[in-house]
């Protein structure tokens, strides 16, 4: 399994709940997730989209499972961060640790998202995308 043909799906499916949660706010005329639905959208649709396409440009870190395991704590920290924010904008303060542990598990997939650019993204380190035009 690769991990942009997870990264993708997960990413919509984000989107999709993103899309559904504003829809929801909207009919119910309470906007007080809004900062919930924000974090899922960004984290969870966004982000994950432009990792899903950094790992299809680069073919080795696509098929390593390191990658794959960073798309998938990267999309379970989004939804929980989100649940989190959510519970804790709608006046439950449960949500508090929720966001504080997945906000750390979310920084700390970042920085291996990080490494593994640094690592793949030096030219000629496996990457099948287009060549530089000056080549």
């Amino acid at each position: 399994m690769k991990a942009s043909s997870t990264a993708f799906p997960l990413a919509v499916l984000c989107g999709i709940a993103g899309m559904a949660w504003g829809i929801a706010m909207s009919m119910s005329q309470d906007h007080s997730t809004l900062p919930a639905h924000a974090h899922l959208n960004l984290l969870g649709w966004v982000s994950l989209f432009l990792m899903g396409v950094f790992y299809r440009l680069h073919p080795v870190a696509d098929r390593s499972r390191l990658a794959l395991v960073q798309v998938i704590v990267w999309f379970v920290a989004s939804v929980l961060l989100a649940i989190g924010v959510g519970l804790i904008y709608s006046g439950n303060m449960a949500g508090e640790p929720i966001a504080a542990i997945t906000s750390l598990f979310l920084i700390a997939d970042m920085l291996l998202f990080g490494w593994i650019v640094l690592k793949n993204g030096r030219a000629g380190a496996g990457s099948a995308a287009m060549p530089h035009p000056a080549e």
